[in-house]
């Protein structure tokens, strides 16, 4: 049963390469690469129930018991962000098919977009840290083509400061890698844990962790998101999508998986940048979201605002609070990706991204604008919605550890992103139409198709969080005790 770990990584990229084979069999292409995404979704729900009745899996490669050999290891928290992924991904691929265009497909899309989940499957697996660090540069070599997929001009120039920021991210996580092996002379992420609680976080072991913490902050977003406004509005839309639902989320999971299981000790320092780097990310991300007068400048701002509220929930470091960061991670996943398909599709009809300069687009898509009004509920946090249930947990945690200003920042964004989402809502689909009925262009029906099971997705998680609340719980329980972790990796 453990040799099933690696399919969710192997098998995008098997078909990825056969998928390079089929460069002018377009339709060949979607159906491969449409079954092998069901697939890697259907598998990664029976290997998180799989986990809930087995307990944590592990898959050590060559026969190499941990800690000297390369792992894979499954636990909730890793499960539920490869089953969420993985739905994200399928369903973009919907939104794809009859959006992309015969241009981008034949210049290999779909084999990219599958590298692409394969690394950020990978990154969510794999039980030793240099491994994190092959996984992320597969999924980054993945996103450096996506970025450029087109090759306009806009789209190169933010593709040259993309690929910039992440080889010096990529350069320092390399250096970080050699510090921390000098210093415990291991990569398995449990056995770091194990000899960092032997031996305590001293203070070079601290500084490890601060270089940690820089790398997978430029990673999420954190603070240091000056690249993310024009790396994720110059792409085809559904890569915008693909990217705001999953290249932030691997950042947050490599520093909840670093900080609650290698480096949990020396919180006075560590937890306290990490809370101060979130209230500045959502201060700024909340300024760029009322100044932005483009939907996709909002749009941007907005999933910077849900990285700065996610991490509240790492540093106040609660079960409650990372129960709920968990919660929250799976809506935002799901909320974003579908955000960016809504505003690429009102670029498509209308021709225009200034809010201002659209108008009335619900007389003529009504069913696409209560779409979008339902996943701005959804974002703001109103329930029984997706986002509700995080915020309330992270906002519980909050208050049991005394984090009031970060408690405030966290639902004043809900605000802001309330506010800037109901400016587009209000400018762009209400008012007279500059669009006559004749001259509307049709949604595609594959495009819808996408908009609706997001849409259910989303009512889903929220209407139904008592049903993932099994799987939250013991991802969180293990988030909180290392200990459950390290046993299983090193004595299981």
């Amino acid at each position: 049963m453990n040799n099933l770990l690696v399919l969710p990584l192997i098998i995008p990229i098997i078909t990825a390469v056969v998928l390079v084979f089929l460069k002018d069999h377009i339709i060949l292409q979607r159906i491969i690469s449409f079954i092998t995404m069901l697939f890697v979704t259907v598998l990664s729900f029976i290997l998180l129930n799989i986990v809930q009745t087995e307990g944590i899996l592990r898959l050590d490669f060559s026969g190499w018991l941990p800690p000297f050999g390369i792992l894979f290891v499954a636990d909730s928290f890793a499960m539920i962000l490869v089953l969420t992924a993985s739905v994200v991904t399928t369903i973009c691929l919907l939104y794809a098919f009859s959006t992309i265009g015969d241009r981008h497909e034949k210049m290999f899309f779909y084999p990219f977009v599958l590298f692409l989940i394969a690394g950020v499957n990978g990154s969510f697996l794999t039980g030793d840290i240099f491994n994190l660090f092959v996984c992320f540069e597969v999924m980054l070599l993945a996103s450096y083509v996506l970025i450029a997929l087109g090759g306009e001009k806009r789209q190169l120039r933010e593709s040259l400061k993309y690929v910039l920021i992440n080889v010096v991210a990529s350069w320092m996580f390399l250096v970080a890698l050699a510090f921390l092996y000098g210093t415990v002379k291991t990569l398995n992420m449990a056995h770091i844990a194990q000899r960092v609680a032997e031996a305590g976080q001293d203070p070079l072991l601290t500084t490890v962790s601060i270089l940690f913490l820089i790398v997978f902050s430029l990673k999420a977003g954190l603070l240091l998101f000056f690249w993310l406004p024009g790396s994720y509005s110059v792409p085809p839309t559904v890569v915008q999508a693909l990217f705001a639902a999953l290249l932030t989320k691997v950042g947050i999971y490599a520093l909840i998986r670093t900080f609650t299981l290698m480096f949990p000790l020396n919180q006075d320092v560590t937890h306290v940048i990490i809370g101060i780097m979130a209230g500045v990310t959502i201060i700024a991300g909340c300024m760029g979201a009322l100044s932005g007068r483009d939907i996709y400048t909002i749009a941007t701002y907005n999933v910077i605002i849900g990285v700065g509220f996610i991490l509240i929930g790492l540093a106040v470091g609660t079960e409650s609070a990372i129960a709920g960061a968990i919660y929250y991670l799976i809506h935002d996943m799901l909320a974003k990706a579908l955000l960016f398909l809504l505003v690429g599709m009102m670029f498509y009809l209308t021709g225009e991204s200034v809010v201002k300069k659209m108008n009335g687009l619900i007389k003529n898509y009504p069913i696409f604008g209560w779409i979008f009004f339902l996943v701005m509920l959804a974002l703001a946090g109103i329930p029984p919605l997706s986002g509700f249930v995080g915020k309330v947990l992270i906002g519980q945690g909050a208050i049991e550890a005394g984090s009031y200003i970060l408690l405030a920042l966290g639902f004043a964004s809900s605000i802001i992103v309330l506010y800037s989402l109901l400016r587009i809502f209000l400018a762009s689909f209400f008012g007279e139409t500059t669009i006559s009925f004749e001259d509307r262009k049709p949604i595609p029906k594959g495009a819808y198709w996408s908009f609706i099971l997001f849409a259910i997705s989303i009512v889903y998680v929220g209407m139904g969080a008592e049903s993932l609340a099994v799987y939250v719980k013991d991802a969180a329980e293990t988030l909180m005790n290392p200990s459950i972790y390290i046993d299983a990796i090193l004595k299981g």
